[in-house]
C-alpha cells in the first residue's frame, strides 16, 4: 500500500485525507497545531458557513481569481456533493440568505467533528503538533522531479509516494496559517503570485469616518470609483470602524478592488437611500419642511438618518443645522439630497492578513493539472484549498473551492497507485 502523506489539518486536508483512505490508500495527516480544524472552528463567525446551496453553475459567478481553472474540479464534486457528505455524516444543515449553507446547530464545531470521525473510521493517521519543515524532492533519471516525502521541524523523515500540500494562506495567522505551503510549493520548483490580504476591511482617509464607528447600516448601495469609472457596486450592509469601512458589503468589494487599492486610492459612494430616487427623496424632504415650517434644520432632518449619522451629514449637506426650513433654497435640498445619495469618503487601502478571511494568490494554477491538482514540475505533488491562487466572494465559496480541489486531488492519488 503506497503512502499518501498530506500536510494540513484544515478543511481540504481532512476532506482529502477521507477519500484518499477510503480508497485504500495508507494516509498520514500532519498537523503543526494541538488539534485539527482552527481556522474552521472560526469560519461564519463560528457558525462555519460550510457551501453555498445555489445551483453549481452559479458558484463560478462569485469565483473571482481563474474560475475556469475550477470546472473540472467542482463539477467532480459539487456543493450538492458536500451538502450530502455532512447530512451523510450525521450533520444537520441549513440555508440562509444568499445560499448560505450552515450546521443546524450553528456550531463549526459540528462539522470538524463529522470530518474527523469520517477521518478516524477510514484509518487515517492524524499526526497532531507536526510541523513539516520542508519537501523530499529527488530528479529521476529522466531528469523530471519527484517527490518522495517530507522532513518534519524535529529532522525525522518519513516516506511517502505522494504528498498534498493543503496547508491554507496567509489570512488568521493566529490559527496556522503562516505560510508554509507558499516556500514549500517554491521549493518544488513552483511560481507563487503576489500575495494580498482579501475578504478584509478596508481603511478610508476622512476624520470624519471614525466618528461613526459601530454604526451598521442596512440596505445601502456601496460604489468604488477609479476616477469616474464605477470599479465596484453592491447593495447590502455595512459597517464604520475606527479605521475606516467593514460588513459583509466591503468585504465582497476588497476581493474585487484589492489589486487596484495597491496602486492607488479609490473613491467611494454610499447611497443611503437607495430606495427613493433624488426626485422621491426632495417630495419627502418637502413633505417635512411643510409638517414643520418654523422647525430648524436639524430637527427635521433627524427622521432621515440613525442618530450616530446626523451630526456628520449636517456637517457635510451643506445646510446650517439651525437654519429655518421654511429658508432653505431649492440649490442648498438638491445638495443635501446628492450627499444623500452619494456620502462621499476615500478608501486608501485594506487592513492585514490578521484581519483578512482569506489570501489573494499562490501556487501559480498553470503549473497545476485541474483535473488532478497534481503539480506539472514535480510528480506526486498535489495541493488543494487556499494555498492555490484561487479566491471568491463570501458565502461559502471559498470552502466549495478547498472540499473540491481536495477531492480531486485524493481520487486522483488514489487512481495513480492502482
Amino acid at each position: 500500500m503506497k503512502r499518501f502523506l498530506i500536510i494540513g489539518g484544515g478543511a481540504a486536508g481532512m476532506l482529502s485525507s477521507v477519500y484518499a483512505a477510503r480508497n485504500g490508500m495508507e494516509v498520514h495527516l500532519f498537523e503543526q497545531n494541538e488539534k485539527l480544524g482552527k481556522k474552521l472552528f472560526i469560519t461564519g463567525k463560528g457558525r462555519c458557513n460550510f457551501t453555498n446551496g445555489c445551483a453549481t453553475e452559479e458558484l463560478f459567478e462569485s469565483f473571482i481569481t481563474n474560475p475556469r481553472f475550477l470546472y473540472s474540479a467542482v463539477y467532480g464534486y459539487t456543493n450538492y456533493d458536500v451538502i450530502d457528505f455532512f447530512e451523510t455524516a450525521g450533520v444537520k444543515t441549513k440555508m440562509e440568505r444568499g445560499g448560505r449553507m450552515f450546521p443546524l446547530s450553528d456550531h463549526s464545531s459540528d462539522i470538524i467533528r463529522a470530518l474527523e470521525q469520517q477521518m478516524k473510521k477510514a484509518g487515517v493517521k492524524i499526526h497532531l503538533g507536526s510541523r513539516v519543515k520542508r519537501l523530499l524532492v529527488e530528479k529521476e533519471e529522466d531528469g523530471n522531479a519527484r517527490i518522495t516525502g517530507i522532513q518534519l521541524e524535529n529532522g525525522e523523515k518519513i516516506r511517502g509516494e505522494q504528498v498534498l500540500v493543503a496547508t491554507g494562506g496567509n489570512s488568521y495567522q493566529s490559527t496556522g496559517s503562516t505560510g508554509d505551503g507558499y516556500r514549500m510549493a517554491k521549493e518544488g520548483g513552483h511560481t507563487v503570485t503576489d500575495l494580498q490580504p482579501s475578504l478584509v476591511p478596508m481603511v478610508t482617509a476622512e476624520e470624519y469616518i471614525p466618528r461613526l464607528q459601530g454604526l451598521s447600516l442596512k440596505n445601502v448601495t456601496l460604489s468604488l470609483y477609479d476616477g469616474k469609472k464605477c470599479v465596484y457596486e453592491d447593495f447590502g450592509e455595512m459597517m464604520f470602524t475606527h479605521f475606516g469601512i467593514t460588513g459583509p458589503l466591503v468585504l465582497s468589494a476588497s476581493a474585487k478592488v484589492g489589486k487596484l487599492l495597491k496602486k492607488k486610492y479609490l473613491t467611494a459612494r454610499i447611497d443611503l437611500k437607495p430606495a427613493l430616487t433624488a426626485e422621491q427623496l426632495d417630495a419627502r424632504l418637502l413633505r417635512e419642511f411643510e409638517e414643520g415650517k418654523n422647525k430648524q434644520f436639524k430637527n427635521v432632518a433627524g427622521s432621515l438618518f440613525p442618530a450616530k449619522l446626523l451630526p456628520v451629514m449636517l456637517d457635510l449637506g451643506g445646510i446650517a443645522p439651525g437654519k429655518k426650513v421654511h429658508e432653505i433654497t431649492r440649490e442648498e435640498r438638491a445638495g443635501f439630497i446628492e450627499k444623500t445619495k452619494a456620502f462621499p469618503f476615500t478608501v486608501t487601502g485594506l487592513r492585514g492578513f490578521q484581519e483578512a478571511i482569506i489570501t489573494k494568490g499562490g501556487v501559480q494554477v498553470k503549473e497545476v493539472d485541474p483535473k488532478t491538482m497534481e503539480s506539472k514540475k514535480t510528480k506526486g505533488l498535489y495541493f488543494a484549498g487556499e494555498v492555490l491562487d484561487l479566491d471568491a466572494l463570501t458565502g461559502g465559496y471559498n470552502l466549495q473551492i478547498a472540499w473540491s480541489t481536495a477531492h480531486a486531488a485524493a481520487m486522483a492519488a488514489a487512481e495513480a497507485e492502482r
